[in-house]
């Protein structure tokens, strides 16, 4: 047997549903605004961050991505990439059972001079991972997927970090 609601209920449940939704501070993720009318970003094309953050950058649809460094008011210059596996824990006969990955990222935003509009920052990710020797090949793929993730966020961030930055304009020579 099937109990019909009668629509008032339904339609105070489903306000209430949207009511604690809006007051829990929930929004969707959006596009970026960023505060740059172009911007160059100086990595290779075969690297899978500067992809990704072109991606994010074209559907943003405030910025233009510039072709060269002179055509850009701003370029964004990556610095040292740095991923580290770290053993964090042994078992009792040796064998390696937990596994630190770490993801280090320095970047920084300049003008066509070269001139910094926002100072040089870090980004560091961290993801534990704990590991068996029983299972080496779903350990190893679940490492990948680790760093993959790892660089989605990095791109995530990245985008908000330059979204939310307020540009430094660069001191005129005297």
């Amino acid at each position: 047997m099937r109990v019909a609601l009668p629509s008032k209920l339904l339609s105070l449940c489903l306000t209430t549903v949207l009511a604690l939704l809006a007051g829990c501070g929930f929004q969707l993720r959006g596009s970026y605004s960023l505060p740059y009318e172009s911007l160059y970003l100086a990595m290779p094309d075969y690297s899978v961050v500067g992809a990704d953050l072109k991606r994010a950058i074209r559907s943003s649809g405030t910025t233009r991505l510039a072709l060269t460094a002179s055509d850009a008011e701003a370029t964004l210059l990556p610095g040292q990439e740095y991923r580290d596996r770290v053993i964090l824990s042994v078992s009792g006969t040796g064998r390696v059972s937990e596994l630190r990955l770490r993801y280090l990222y320095t970047y920084r935003v300049t003008d066509a001079r070269g001139r910094d509009l926002v100072p040089s920052g870090t980004i560091e990710l961290i993801r534990d991972l704990t590991y068996d020797d029983s299972n080496v090949l779903a350990k190893q793929q679940e490492e990948t997927l680790l760093w993959r993730d790892m660089e989605n966020d990095l791109v995530h961030q990245l985008m908000r970090r330059l979204a939310a930055v307020k540009p430094v304009p660069p001191v005129a020579a005297e």
